[in-house]
């Protein structure tokens, strides 16, 4: 379904055309970081830092933060909301689990209007039916779906622009993560890697949803480009075939981008993190296994590959490597700071992917004693990879324990970084498992893991700690201990604050430099996703997504039957400050 615009352009070089697209235009995203008074991408600004300007809700005020409206999504569908909102032109862009999309009037909170993607009934999300996001571009907001589409719709009616299929669902291919826009190129990624899916980052025109260039992140595959009619040219395999993937996994091999990317305009590179390789039974797999498990800088309008770095090689523990990479300056150079799932934080120059620093910030990792800063490598602890099940009774290899566990030392909850302190805020979790490698083969559709698991915490009192972390140093300046993991994201402000969300259902604001609690609010659900700011007629404005969810209750072991007592939601919740009422 195309409209007018888009027929017109559809014949045109698109990168050509979207510079003087409608409504939000390349510069304004590039510029988003600075603007008060929207919100134009997952990550209050395509570098991700999550940090605003605004000073009205600060360290004196924020004791007077008050609602100033809620929003219910509605129906029975209230599993994880991990969704961060946009805020373009008067309007909140929030979607909801079970790919759901909705347009709120600012003012008023009044719902302009609601897009429900209809979903096939074999759906196979991974991780709980979430979606972390929109992008805006021009007159469109665009969104993925658990069936591995895009969706355009038209900012003020919600009527559909474009659709495009991206991938099998039927294969274990989802959408989950919030777009981005780098260079005027709508970028994407998969989810599944749990299924053997291949991950893959496309960019694509935003304003008609045609493939630009595709890049595959599993050594191996070919990558391609396409021309103005849309046919695939070659443009390189990715790596070499079977230099660190031998025999034929590389085919099935996971390294799914699950948690999209990052953007900064002063290296003009986008960053994406990617999965797991699959299966999780690593003996089947030796070598490295490129380029699963690592942060890609790619080229935004070519997909072109600049640099990678491999946090977790030959990942047996399903560490991942999504996570966000985060661009700031330090020292002079424009470097990239990234709290692994694996318990390291990395500290990465951001235009040459060269390692500068590595320090845990979880206080119990088994798997590495450390990260060798001259070659960038893991000091695996080689009594702590799961072993494998060929060599006993062929059924089941010995069990071992590690930590921190497969859920991570972070996850998908994204941090913050301050350029006012000079910290980043981390919400970590201190958690362990028991885990084993089992036989596996694949079939299409099918769970591929070759591995069973048991998560336990590690503490009596706590799994959940907010921590300021100094890239400088590697020192935690303080830490804020929550019962229940953390996992929803962290907000930074020039206020002096920093604003986080528990799946006990708070809302807390805390003083940046010290960590002190100076407000919180209870949503009614667990807090799992990322709050944001904006002004509008002078006024400060703070919001946040509430429903409990996630991958915690449903993969979480003896850590889920902690907190099966919370309960699920589905609203957005909007504060100001008392006096501007």
């Amino acid at each position: 379904m195309k409209t007018r615009m888009t027929i017109l352009l559809a014949g045109l070089a698109p990168l050509a055309f979207i510079a003087q697209a409608a409504d939000i235009t390349n510069a304004m995203i590039e510029n988003a970081a600075k603007d008060t008074k929207n919100v134009l991408s997952f990550g209050m600004g395509t570098q991700g830092q999550r940090f605003s300007t605004l000073t009205q809700i600060n360290t004196k005020t924020v004791g007077q933060l008050v609602p100033a409206w809620s929003f219910s999504f509605g129906g029975e569908k209230q599993r994880g909301q991990e969704s961060q909102p946009i805020i373009a032109n008067g309007k909140m862009f929030v979607t909801a689990s079970y790919s759901r999309i909705y347009a709120i009037d600012l003012k008023t909170g009044n719902k302009l209007w609601k897009y429900e993607h209809r979903l096939p009934e074999a759906i196979m999300p991974c991780c709980d039916v979430v979606n972390r996001g929109a992008a805006v571009y021009g007159n469109l907001v665009i969104f993925g779906t658990l069936d591995a589409q895009l969706v355009a719709l038209d900012q003020n009616t919600g009527k559909v622009v474009w659709k495009e299929k991206v991938d099998d669902y039927a294969a274990g291919y989802s959408m989950t993560a919030a777009p981005l826009i780098a260079k005027g190129v709508l970028i994407t990624g998969v989810s599944g890697g749990e299924f053997g899916i291949v991950g893959r980052v496309e960019g694509r025109n935003p304003l008609t949803g045609e493939l630009l260039w595709s890049r595959p992140t599993v050594e191996g595959h070919m990558g391609y480009k396409y021309d103005k009619d849309g046919k695939a040219l070659d443009a390189g395999v990715t790596g070499t075939v079977n230099k660190s993937w031998p025999g034929e996994l590389w085919k099935t091999g996971g390294a799914s981008t699950w948690m999209g990317g990052t953007y900064d305009p002063a290296t003009g590179l986008a960053y994406i993190g990617t999965g797991n390789p699959a299966p999780w039974n690593s003996h089947l797999r030796p070598g490295d296994n490129l380029y699963s498990s690592s942060t890609l800088a790619l080229d935004p309008t070519t997909g072109q590959i600049k640099w990678a770095y491999q946090s977790t090689p030959n990942d047996s523990w399903d560490f991942d490597g999504a996570n966000e990479f985060v661009t700031f300056d330090m020292n002079g150079k424009r470097y990239g700071g990234k709290a692994d799932r694996n318990g390291f934080f990395y500290v990465i120059d951001a235009k040459s992917g060269q390692l500068q620093n590595a320090f845990p910030f979880v206080n119990k990792i088994t798997w590495a004693s450390g990260i060798d800063l001259k070659t960038g490598r893991p000091n695996f602890i080689a009594a702590n990879r799961p072993s494998d099940p060929t060599k006993g009774d062929g059924k089941k290899g010995s069990t071992v324990f590690a930590a921190p566990a497969f859920l991570g030392a972070k996850n998908q909850m994204p941090m913050a970084y301050s350029p006012q302190t000079g910290l980043f805020y981390v919400p970590a979790n201190e958690w362990g498992m028991e885990i084993w490698n089992e036989p596996i083969t694949y079939k299409k559709g099918g769970a591929y893991l070759g591995a069973g698991f048991t998560i336990r915490p590690l503490n009596d009192d706590y799994i959940g700690a907010l921590r300021a972390v100094d890239p400088k140093t590697g020192k935690i300046v303080w830490e804020n201990k929550n019962t229940a993991p953390l996992w929803g994201g962290v907000m930074t402000t020039a206020g002096g604050l920093v604003f986080y969300g528990t799946p006990e259902g708070f809302l807390k604001a805390v003083d940046a430099k010290s960590g002190k609690e100076l407000w919180k609010f209870q949503t009614g659900s667990g807090v799992v996703a990322p709050p944001v700011t904006w002004e509008d007629g002078g006024v400060q404005y703070v919001a946040v997504v509430s429903g409990w969810g996630g991958a915690v209750p449903l993969w979480g072991g003896e850590v889920a039957k902690k907190v099966n007592f919370l309960e699920q939601g589905g609203s957005v919740w909007v504060f100001k400050l008392a006096s501007k009422i």
